[in-house]
Parts: structure tokens; C-alpha cells; sequence
């Protein structure tokens, strides 16, 4: 009996510690794993859009205004669609110091230097280019209205040159070396600080314009090497036409698949002051809320911005008073400062916003011409 109730309590001993044993192995097959500290999440970096500008009251302006309008918290939000800003190019975001706007000085190459053309030049078209090259090089003053005599000049010079022949040859005279300018070529003036303005807008869902005097083709062939489409680009027309098209009005033609456009010697619109207007009203469809330029021709353009009903609206000029990095007039660019402001119109000063214009690998010399022209 002793030996019985031994033989029972080995037995409840052995199975308790077996009861132990097993949940102990149940603790170690399924460990408490503690929670993970939760890593920071890391602060975005900010990007800094405008590394060419000086701290400034324009900058400032115009940073202020897109914040407010692309906060959809704001009274003044915008939505993307209807965030249209609209440039002029020439003396906006383009050099046109050098000696004068790009689309003169390829006229006056083409009329009076380029071999291929200036013995056959037409008269009228010489006499524009001469005026030009006496301006430039001798300080004789333009006659007056001369952007339409320009204008009509140039429709005569590139007549006939197919869509691609013309940007070819844009692109060719934009390999020049930039008259007055060392390490630049005058495909490559553009303002750098402007450059930053599109980056920025673009980043905050607005769609800009080219809206030019200059021809629209020349304008496109320029503006491609800074990735603005050819759609987005609005200036002076000529009428083209198929090339087997003869006399016949484009309603009385059809146009085959084997056929090409060709530049006519027909003006069809000058791009200035209310003609911007008309053309932007024309192509967009849409009042612009931004708007940006340098001279009396964007004015029109400028209050149309500012007309606009529906939304909080924006307007700058850029106003060449540099005389160190580029060739300003600075009497000249001290009267369209004043006249700027009494307009209520946004000043951007290239000499005291801008940390660099064309870059500073790029440095301002003197004008040099041919002896004896």
C-alpha cells in the first residue's frame, strides 16, 4: 500500500513537471515580440525654385500671389485649368541687347550677308535690313512704325522656305556668337532668373504662353531647347500655303499627303499691344491671371490680365537697368520703371533682383562690326 501511493505521487510529480515543461515550450515558440519605435518621419526638403534671384520685392510678389492662389483653402484659389500666364519673349526672358532683337538681326544678316540671298534680295527688304544696320552700328534712328515695315520685310526674305528649311536656318543664325556677349551664343540668351519663373509655375499647375512680336516660327525654334511646346507659342503670322497650291485660296484647294507647307510672302498679324489681346483671346480662350513683359507693346496684354473678373490677377515688367552685365539704356530704362509703377504694374529689376542674367560663365563686351560696312 506504502508502495502504491509512492508509485501515484512519482506519477502526479512527473506529470506536473511535464505540464510545465510543455508550457514553457509554448512560451518559447511564440515569443512576445515588443512593438517597433516608430521611425520619424523625415521633414521634405524644400526646393528652392529660384536660385538666380536676389531676395526681393518682386520675388516676394510673386510668390505671395501663387501660394494664395493655388491654396484650395484660400477665397482667391484657382483651379489649374484656369491658371493661364502669359510672356512676351523678346527683353522678357530673351536678350535683346545684342544689339537689338534677334528677329532684326537675322534680317539684316540675311538681306546684306548671308551669300545665298542678298544678291536677290528685294529692294524694300534691303532698305528694312539697312535701317537696321544703321541703327545698330551708327546710332541713326528707326523710322517710325518700323516693326510693320520690319514685318513686312521679313515675310518677303523667307518666303518660300518650307516649315523645316525656316527652322533650320532660325536655329543656324542662333549659333552665332551673341554680338557683345563672350561665352554666349544668341540660341542661348535667356534671362536664367526667368528660366526659374517657368520651373516654378510649372511645378504649381500653371500653363504658360509665349505671346511675341517676333515671328511665331522664330519664337518656337528658340523657346524648344527650354521644353516649351510649339502650341504654347503665339506671335507674328505669315500666311503659308501648300506648295502646289499656286493662287488658289486654300477653301478652292485640297491639300495631297505628298504635299508641304511653305512660308508666303503674305502678313497676316503684327503681335503687339491689342493684337496680343485679340490672339490671346483667339488661341487660349481663356483670360490670363499672370502675365509677364518688358515694353509698351505688352501693355495691352498686361490689362487684359488685369481685367480679368473672376479672379486675383498678377502683372510684371522686366526693366533693363543693368549697364554692367548687359548693354542697358539706364535713362531709358529709368523712364519705363516710373511709367511701370504709376501703372500699377509689377518692376522687376534685372540689375538689383537678379543674381545672374545669362549665367555667369558669361560676361558683357563691346559691340564689334565689320570695317568698312
Amino acid at each position: 500500500m506504502k508502495q502504491m501511493k509512492l508509485w501515484m505521487f512519482a506519477a502526479i510529480l512527473t506529470i506536473l513537471c511535464g505540464a510545465t515543461t510543455f508550457t514553457s515550450c509554448n512560451k518559447t515558440d511564440n515569443p512576445v515580440v515588443p512593438s517597433p519605435t516608430p521611425t520619424p518621419t523625415p521633414t521634405p526638403v524644400q526646393r528652392d525654385f529660384f536660385p538666380n534671384w536676389n531676395k526681393c520685392e518682386a520675388l516676394t510678389r510673386l510668390q505671395d500671389y501663387v501660394e494664395d492662389v493655388t491654396n484650395p483653402k484660400s477665397a482667391n484659389f484657382i483651379s489649374a485649368e484656369d491658371r493661364i500666364a502669359t510672356f512676351d519673349m523678346d527683353g522678357t526672358f530673351v536678350g535683346e541687347l545684342y544689339p537689338t532683337y534677334f528677329e532684326y538681326n537675322m534680317l539684316e544678316y540675311r538681306a546684306l550677308d548671308d551669300p545665298k540671298y542678298k544678291d536677290q534680295a528685294p529692294d524694300d527688304v534691303r532698305e528694312a535690313a539697312q535701317d537696321i544696320r544703321d541703327f545698330v552700328r551708327h546710332g541713326k534712328k528707326l523710322p517710325d512704325h518700323f516693326d510693320m515695315k520690319h514685318a513686312r520685310a521679313a515675310a518677303k526674305a523667307y518666303a518660300g522656305m518650307t516649315i523645316a528649311e525656316f527652322d533650320a536656318y532660325v536655329k543656324a543664325y542662333a549659333d552665332f556668337p551673341a554680338n557683345g556677349f563672350k561665352g554666349m551664343t544668341y540660341g542661348e540668351s535667356f534671362y536664367k532668373p526667368m528660366l526659374d519663373v517657368f520651373d516654378y509655375l510649372k511645378a504649381n499647375g500653371f500653363t504658360f504662353y509665349v505671346v511675341s512680336g517676333s515671328d511665331r516660327f522664330i519664337c518656337r525654334s528658340l523657346v524648344e531647347s527650354i521644353g516649351i511646346e510649339p502650341n504654347r507659342v503665339i506671335g507674328m503670322d505669315v500666311m503659308l500655303k501648300s506648295n502646289n497650291q499656286g493662287d488658289n485660296e486654300g477653301v478652292n484647294f485640297t491639300m495631297s499627303k505628298d504635299e508641304y507647307l511653305i512660308r508666303t510672302d503674305s502678313l497676316l498679324i503684327k503681335n503687339l499691344k491689342t493684337n496680343k489681346v485679340k490672339q490671346i483671346s483667339q488661341e487660349i480662350g481663356k483670360v490670363p491671371v499672370l502675365s509677364f513683359g518688358n515694353s509698351s507693346g505688352d501693355q495691352a496684354m498686361h490689362n487684359y490680365c488685369l481685367s480679368n473678373e473672376k479672379y486675383r490677377t498678377a502683372v510684371f515688367m522686366l526693366v533693363a537697368d543693368d549697364d554692367v552685365r548687359d548693354h542697358a539704356d539706364l535713362e531709358e530704362g529709368a523712364k519705363r520703371e516710373a511709367k511701370w509703377r504709376e501703372n500699377g504694374y509689377t518692376v522687376i529689376s534685372m540689375k538689383n533682383d537678379f543674381k545672374t542674367i545669362y549665367g555667369y560663365n558669361v560676361v558683357k563686351t563691346d559691340f564689334t562690326f565689320p570695317e568698312g560696312e
